[in-house]
C-alpha cells in the first residue's frame, strides 16, 4: 500500500455517522479499534449496529463546547462513554487553535498527549474501543495513526489510512463548507499526509519516541505492551 493508495474507503453502514470503519489496518483483529465522526445525529438503527459490532468504550475527542452543541446520541447503547478532549478548551486555556492544518497538527501533539495516552490505555483494557471526533480525520486520525505506530504499521499503510477519510467525507475534491459549534461558516479541509508526518515527528522530538510521550501522558509500561500484544498475525 502506498500514500496513493486510498481511493476506497471501507466504511461500516452506521445510520447518520460519517467516516465509520474498523481501524485495524492488519496490525489489529478485526472488531478492536473503530473510528468515526460524532455520533451527535446517529440513529437508534445507528446505536443497534453499534451493540452488533461489540462496542465497548466510546471516546470522544472533541471540546467541552462541542459536546454541549451537539452531544453524542446514543440511544441507551449500554457503552462506557470517555469524554477526553484533545485540544484544550480556548476560553479556559487561553490557548487559541491554530487555523490552518499545517499549524493544527502539531499544535494537537503538544496539547493532546493526555488523550492519545488515553486512548492506548482504553484499548489496553480490552474490548472493542470507538474514538471519534467531530467528523473523524483530524484529531480522530492522529489518534489512530498514534495506535498503529504503537503496533509497528508500516508509513505507508499508515499514512494510506489515514488519507482514507478524504473521499469518505466526500473531501478528495478539496475543502468544503461546514458551521461550527459557534455558527460561523468555515471550511473544512481535506488531510495531507505531510500535516500527520509533522505531527507524529513533534511527537518523537518532545519525548524522544511515542512510547515516551505516551508514558509521560499517562499510559503505562503494561498498557503498551497489552496494546502490543494484541497484533494481529
Amino acid at each position: 500500500m502506498t500514500d496513493s493508495a486510498y481511493d476506497a474507503p471501507v466504511l461500516l453502514d452506521v445510520p447518520d455517522v460519517p467516516n465509520f470503519r474498523d481501524a485495524g489496518c492488519g496490525v489489529l483483529p478485526p472488531g478492536r479499534l473503530y473510528r468515526s465522526g460524532g455520533l451527535f445525529h446517529m440513529t437508534e438503527e445507528g446505536a443497534g449496529r453499534l451493540k452488533a459490532l461489540g462496542v465497548r468504550v466510546v471516546i470522544d475527542l472533541r471540546s467541552r463546547r462541542e459536546l454541549d452543541v451537539w452531544p453524542d446520541r446514543l440511544h441507551g447503547l449500554e457503552v462506557e462513554y470517555r469524554h477526553l478532549p484533545l485540544l484544550p478548551d480556548p476560553a479556559e486555556s487561553g490557548l487559541p487553535w491554530p487555523q490552518t492544518p499545517a499549524e493544527l497538527y502539531p499544535f494537537m501533539a503538544e496539547v493532546g498527549g493526555a488523550a492519545l495516552a488515553g486512548a492506548v490505555r482504553a484499548l489496553a483494557e480490552g474490548g472493542a474501543v470507538l474514538v471519534h471526533c467531530a467528523v473523524g480525520k483530524d484529531r480522530t486520525g492522529l489518534t489512530v495513526a498514534a495506535v498503529h505506530t504503537l503496533l509497528g504499521l508500516p508509513e505507508g499503510d499508515l499514512v494510506a489510512d489515514f488519507l482514507r477519510s478524504n473521499p469518505a467525507l466526500g473531501l478528495d475534491a478539496g475543502p468544503v463548507p461546514y458551521t461550527d459549534e459557534e455558527g460561523r461558516e468555515r471550511m473544512s479541509n481535506p488531510v495531507e499526509a505531510p500535516n500527520l508526518r509533522a505531527a507524529l515527528a513533534r511527537i518523537a522530538e518532545l519525548h524522544g519516541s511515542l512510547d515516551g510521550y505516551l508514558l509521560a501522558h499517562g499510559a503505562t509500561a503494561e498498557d503498551l505492551a497489552a496494546v502490543r500484544a494484541l497484533r494481529a498475525g
